[in-house]
């Protein structure tokens, strides 16, 4: 998620509210389930660090400066500027006197809390993996929609100066929660995984000097990343044997 300021900050303080809320709602919903295994497992994929298999590593943390590379490198021949490939002069938004990484960071630790703390281990409870990895990412994508009434904000940025930069924004998150998803899912849906992996997307977006015909590029690399990654783990999308073990 990004944001634009005009240098006092102050609109941080209505918009963090809104980055708490899911894990707020989802840490409400969890204790008031009376499961105590519920509880016990959110805590172990919390704090559980052997969750995360080693071979998946490279994809980790390569796969989506991979693809902001790849789609810069697309976006030349189409016309845009080789200055593309500096580093960004500075980041998309201020924060006033709060640290941009630190946003950063806790808009990616608040999110995943929330998301991948209960919300989507509660849709795939009742849906094979790929349905609820897309039912996921379309309400991801729907729930930053507030952000485009709200002045300076990125979202209100793009809409105003293109409304289909407006509208690849939203595209893009869904085949980035379908990524996000897989992600979570092969490191035995650790949220510590989705936490670190949901910063470096952020990053990685802030890193270059992209602009939004590039982005719209990204989202095409992105949706082409998704499907490859359902072609290869296609038995674990769409298998439902982890629906028959929880009603056993």
């Amino acid at each position: 998620m990004s944001f634009r300021d005009d240098g006092n900050g102050l609109y941080m303080l209505v918009l963090l509210p809104g980055l708490m809320a899911p894990f707020l709602i989802s840490l409400f919903m969890i204790y008031r389930s009376n499961n105590a295994d519920l509880k016990k497992d959110f805590i172990n994929r919390l704090i559980n660090i052997r969750l995360i298999h080693p071979n998946i590593l490279p994809v980790f943390f390569l796969l989506m400066p991979l693809v902001v590379l790849l789609s810069t490198l697309i976006s030349i021949p189409l016309g845009e500027p080789l200055s593309q490939f500096q580093f960004a002069e500075g980041f998309s938004f201020s924060a006033g006197a709060v640290p941009v990484l630190l946003i950063l960071l806790l808009a990616a630790s608040f999110e995943e809390l929330g998301w991948r703390g209960y919300a989507f281990d509660s849709l795939q409870s009742r849906h094979t993996y790929f349905t609820a990895s897309l039912i996921f990412s379309v309400l991801w994508s729907l729930w930053h929609f507030p952000l485009i009434f709200v002045n300076n904000s990125y979202q209100y940025e793009i809409f105003n100066e293109n409304f289909w930069y407006g509208m690849n924004f939203f595209v893009s998150i869904v085949p980035m929660g379908m990524i996000i998803s897989w992600i979570c899912i092969k490191n035995g849906k650790s949220i510590i995984a989705a936490m670190v992996f949901h910063f470096i997307i952020n990053m990685s977006q802030e890193l270059l000097d992209i602009t939004q015909n590039t982005k719209c590029i990204e989202t095409v690399v992105l949706i082409f990343v998704a499907v490859l990654l359902i072609a290869y783990d296609r038995e674990m999308f769409f298998s439902r044997k982890h629906l028959a073990e929880r009603t056993e």
